[in-house]
């Protein structure tokens, strides 16, 4: 039986190349330049102003940025009149320092201090522990769903596909030093799960194609069975997307580097569900008899 279908296996080696070259880059980058943690991880203080009117977060920025406080997290806080500076340091005197700063620069909309507050560095920690533990246990959680749903090959393509997103999203956000606070790691988990979604989708199409394709080899059924989750897998991928250019132009800088990171995990999970669990398949030599349910006989005394 001919099949119209696009060869994506075909050029399996040289995506394989690709893949390594920007994981070994990513890991590179990661190791050499650090994740630049946000004060959520590092610790800081954390400064609460009022204006007299409705506050500009960007000419705020602006104002700490030319006042020596580029690094400063500039975020709305409850009323339009209300902001909340952070920035890094245990200074008593940092919340005055600020403030006058503003008032130097902010022109006719007078600015108070209602409270400074520091965050320990120990805060910071325990968030990194349990935020590294939360993606750990995600993944363990998926390898035994996946293992269970279909079986522990797929497994394995799954949990592989995952981490190397995961890197590779790391990677870039590590190259451009942009802050990693707790909103970024919400993105990264939320990459876990949207990877995840667009590699069951294409593994449920292969196992049953193993049912319907009876003569065809293991690359021809991932061909058959990726061409035609396609349609699904851009229109999935093409509308998130979309959406996450919006937030990236609109949505201001506290929600950049969650942006970034969901924008660069959608298209490494959209690649990596093509081109990474696919392949572990065939590194693994998935055949249909291993989709069969084991079955256990026992022996049958015949003697009368």
């Amino acid at each position: 039986m001919k099949l119209n279908t696009i060869n994506f296996m075909g050029v399996r080696n040289v995506a394989f190349a690709l893949t390594m070259l920007l994981t070994l880059l990513a890991l590179f980058s990661w190791f050499y330049k650090g994740i630049n943690f946000g004060l959520d991880f590092t610790g800081g203080t954390q400064i609460e102003l009022a204006y007299d009117r409705p506050a500009q977060l960007d000419k705020v920025r602006e104002d700490l940025a030319a006042a020596g406080y580029g690094e400063a997290v500039v975020q709305s806080f409850g009323e339009a009149t209300d902001v909340m500076v952070r920035l890094q340091g245990d200074d008593p005197q940092l919340g005055n320092k600020v403030a006058a700063a503003l008032r130097e620069k902010g022109g006719d909309n007078p600015v108070q201090v209602k409270r400074v507050e520091y965050v320990g560095p120990q805060v910071g920690e325990e968030l990194r522990d349990q935020g590294g533990l939360g993606m750990l246990l995600a993944l363990g959680g998926i390898l035994v769903y996946v293992a269970f749903r279909f079986q522990w090959k797929f497994a394995v393509g799954a949990i592989v596909s995952l981490v190397h997103d995961v890197v590779v999203t790391m990677g870039i956000l590590s190259f451009f030093q942009i802050p990693f606070d707790l909103t970024v790691l919400a993105a990264v988990l939320a990459i876990i799960g949207y990877s995840l979604n667009d590699t069951i989708v294409v593994f449920d199409r292969v196992r049953e194609n193993f049912r319907v394709l009876r003569k065809a080899s293991l690359i021809e059924n991932i061909n058959v069975s990726t061409t035609q989750t396609l349609l699904r897998t851009l229109a999935t991928s093409i509308s998130t997307l979309l959406a996450i250019v919006a937030l990236l132009f609109f949505a201001g800088d506290n929600l950049f580097g969650f942006s970034i990171a969901l924008f660069v995990g959608v298209l490494a999970g959209t690649y990596s569900s093509i081109y990474i669990a696919n392949v572990v398949l065939i590194w693994l030599n998935l055949t249909s008899e291993d989709l069969i349910p084991t079955t256990t006989t026992e022996a049958v005394d015949e003697r009368p």
